[in-house]
């Protein structure tokens, strides 16, 4: 007997249960995948849930399959309205307004989209310097926060240089293949950061935390893959994955300069024990050299030990960025296993 998922979503929506209704949805979507009803219901209900940018998406999806969906641009209009894209929200609710021409709720949300698009003008207009006759570069004051990122294989940690952001003003949603920032600051215009990820994660296992210099952002990967970068690029189309050898009999080893490779997760308990030590010997002395390196090297270091260790597929660890700068870095497997790629 075939599931009936898309009631099932509808009765889980109505009984407010909205990440049951979108988990639902996404199996109904497996089966009828060009049902535009079905990506137009699954986007109110990630409305519900604050995903906004994955409402958004879905909401277009939906205008794809059937442009004359008057409630495909409504749901697309109230995301964008939700994510501060005010001219996009407009364009999308005047087009559903003249597909549903009896519906107040689009004239609504239009007169809304004016009054903050007639604020942004106003806060434009006042950056200008009115005493001179040249004409001005206009700008918004918009807080530029420096980010960066590392990997292990089953996790990615984003870092978002913001000193003395209260937990209060971050806001961090997590989605299958997004990540969505926003980080409100006193007197001036927020900070939004949302890539599309490289791969898809788990957005119920990750996780963030505010510190006093920085956001620090956990995503758990939905597979133990090598990322190449930290957001989605159409020119990447393999990712890198560790040999099967690896996957059966072992857990994925960091790699170190020596021939040997370095099992990080083995010895990530003894050397958070040996950190607190004067000295440290042996393995654990020297992952603690590696991880000081990094975090106290220069930009071109760091970005040399990221390009080798990608490039190698975690084979080869290298902090001259001279020498591999201009080259790629060739990967050579550890003694009994061999280096293979796997297609995504």
């Amino acid at each position: 007997m075939e599931i009936d998922f898309a009631g099932k979503a509808k009765e889980a929506f109505f009984e407010d249960n909205f990440e049951l209704a979108v988990d639902f949805y996404s199996k109904a979507i497996d089966l009828n995948p060009n049902d535009p009803h079905l990506f137009a219901d699954r986007a109110q209900a990630n409305i519900k849930l604050k995903n906004f940018t994955e409402a958004i998406a879905d909401a277009k999806q939906a205008i794809a399959l059937d442009p004359k969906m008057a409630k495909a641009y409504l749901r697309k209009g109230t995301a964008c309205m939700k994510c501060g894209e005010y001219h996009t929200a407009k364009e999308a609710l005047e087009a559903g307004a003249v597909l549903a021409e009896n519906d107040s709720r689009f004239t609504t949300l239009i007169k809304e989209c004016d009054q903050h698009i007639a604020e942004e003008t106003r806060d434009l207009t006042k950056s200008v310097t009115p005493a001179t006759a040249t004409p001005v570069n206009v700008s918004l004051s918009k807080p530029k926060f420096r980010h960066e990122f590392y990997q292990k294989p089953d996790e990615v940690v984003v870092t978002i240089f913001a000193k003395g952001i209260a937990a209060e003003d971050v806001s961090v949603v997590f989605g299958e293949q997004i990540l969505s920032v926003t980080i409100n600051v006193p007197g001036e215009d927020a900070y939004h950061f949302q890539p599309r990820l490289f791969a898809k994660i788990m957005p119920q296992k990750s996780r963030y935390q505010v510190l006093s210099t920085k956001v620090e952002i956990r995503l758990l990967k939905a597979e133990v893959t090598q990322w190449t970068s930290l957001e989605y690029s159409k020119e990447i189309t393999v990712l890198q994955k560790p040999s099967v050898s690896l996957v059966g009999s072992q857990r994925p080893a960091y790699p170190s300069s020596k021939s040997k490779a370095i099992d990080w997760d083995k010895l990530e308990a003894e050397v958070k024990k040996e950190e607190k030590e004067e000295k440290l010997d042996g393995d654990a002395g020297l992952n603690k050299l590696f991880r000081d390196i990094f975090q106290n090297g220069d930009e071109n270091m760091r970005r040399a030990m990221n390009k080798s260790f990608v490039e190698s597929n975690g084979t080869v660890l290298s902090t001259d960025w001279k020498e591999v700068g201009s080259k790629k870095v060739e990967g050579s497997a550890p003694e009994g296993m061999e280096m293979k790629k796997w297609e995504y």
